[in-house]
């Protein structure tokens, strides 16, 4: 209880000593992390919630997080695929990631992308290299990136009310289901398969 309210403290005050420029540097760490997965992006998100309010960080975040995983899927698509398939090919773990993802329905990649857990730099790289087509690539993104960022960024304000209320996290939960039932639909109508 102790470390939560120390680790609430010092954000704030970083909050209040960096102001607006800190709000950017969320921003464009968020961008980042989507190339260099060791940052954290709970903590990102949790900032621009802290610095903007729950509805406006919530829209920084989701954008950001979007053009950030275009950002890598293009740059494994484009720039670095062919150098990068030559070294990767030889990794048998990377060649059956690289398998699953392409052969991803359309929910089913929303899901992923909307799970909070899944490493984004790895499904933006796998779904460049695999030859997924953009416009189902960047649906999947809009749709599932909502569950997260809302995830991240609930969850990093109000931590210790969502451990002792577990109304908060089924509505997480129902949250994802709804982001099924949208990918489904959207699936269908732009028969993305």
């Amino acid at each position: 209880m102790e470390i939560f309210n120390t680790l609430n403290e010092l954000i704030n005050n970083l909050l209040v000593l960096l102001g607006n420029w800190g709000a950017l540097l969320g921003c464009a760490l968020i961008l980042v992390e989507s190339i260099i997965p060791i940052l954290p992006l709970s903590v990102f998100i949790t900032l621009n919630f802290m610095t903007f309010g729950n509805f406006f960080g919530f829209i920084i975040s989701w954008i950001c997080t979007i053009i950030g995983c275009m950002f890598s899927y293009y740059l494994f698509k484009k720039g670095l695929k062919d150098k990068t398939i030559n070294k990767l090919n030889k990794n048998e773990a990377f060649k059956k990631v690289l398998k699953a993802v392409k052969n991803l329905n359309f929910y089913q990649l929303v899901i992923i992308i909307a799970i909070p857990f899944t490493p984004a730099f790895l499904v933006n790289i796998a779904a460049g290299m695999s030859r997924i087509k953009t416009k189902k690539f960047f649906a999947a993104l809009v749709i599932g990136k909502l569950s997260l960022v809302y995830f991240w960024g609930y969850i990093g304000v109000s931590l210790l009310e969502s451990i002792k209320d577990p109304i908060i996290l089924l509505r997480i939960f129902a949250l994802l289901g709804v982001v099924y039932i949208i990918s489904y639909l959207v699936n269908k109508k732009l028969k993305l398969k």
